[in-house]
This record gives C-alpha cells, structure tokens and sequence, in this order.
C-alpha cells in the first residue's frame, strides 16, 4: 500500500467506499458527502499531473488534501452514528492516514523545489 502512487491510493479507497456507502441505506446525506468527498482527491491528484505550472500543480495537491480531511470527517460520523464497525473505520483511517501523509510530503517537496 505504501508503495502505490497517490491517485492509485485515492482511487482504491474511493472503490472501497463506494462499496461500503452503497451498503449503508440509512445515512445517505453522510454517504452522498463521503463520497464526493473521497471521489474528489484522486480527481484533483490526475489533475496535477497535468497542471500548467508548479503553483497549478502544488494547488490541485492542496485541494486534494483538503478533500482527504473532509472525507476523514466524514468517515468519522458515520462511525460515531454506528454506520460502520470500529475494524473497518480503523481500517479506512489508517488508510486516509497514509495518503495525507503522502500528499503532504509531495506538496512540501514541491514547494521546496519551486
């Protein structure tokens, strides 16, 4: 999982979620949020692979990153609601962990190469 890229990351998580939301009838404010949210980080990513300049480029990152705390969020509450059980949520945590982590490193080289 480390050794994936940031949109195959975001991507994998954004299928696992559409999965899960898809199984939670109850909640569908917080799923259809989760997973705009989610969708949103690995769009933003493919984007900035192709951005115009470096600041287009650390922009889209940032926005990616922004998209990952709000999908974090939105994890949380439907946790806290008893939407998803505590293995799968620490699961997907973990995971959203290690993409902000990653986005974060590649923001932070980017704007020290700039």
């Amino acid at each position: 999982m480390n050794k994936m890229t940031i949109k195959e990351l975001a991507v994998e998580l954004t299928v696992e979620l559409t999965e899960l939301c898809d199984s939670i009838k109850a909640r569908s404010i917080y799923t259809n949020q989760l997973l705009r949210s989610c969708s949103s980080i690995g769009a933003n990513a493919h984007e900035a692979k192709y951005a115009q300049s470096r600041a287009d480029f650390i922009s889209k990152l940032e926005i990616s990153l922004k998209e990952c705390y709000e999908s974090e969020y939105w994890l949380e509450i439907l946790f806290k609601v008893n939407s998803i059980p505590e293995e799968q949520y620490k699961y997907l945590s973990n995971k959203f962990g290690i993409l902000r982590r990653k986005l974060i490193a590649s923001i932070t080289t980017a704007k020290k190469n700039s």
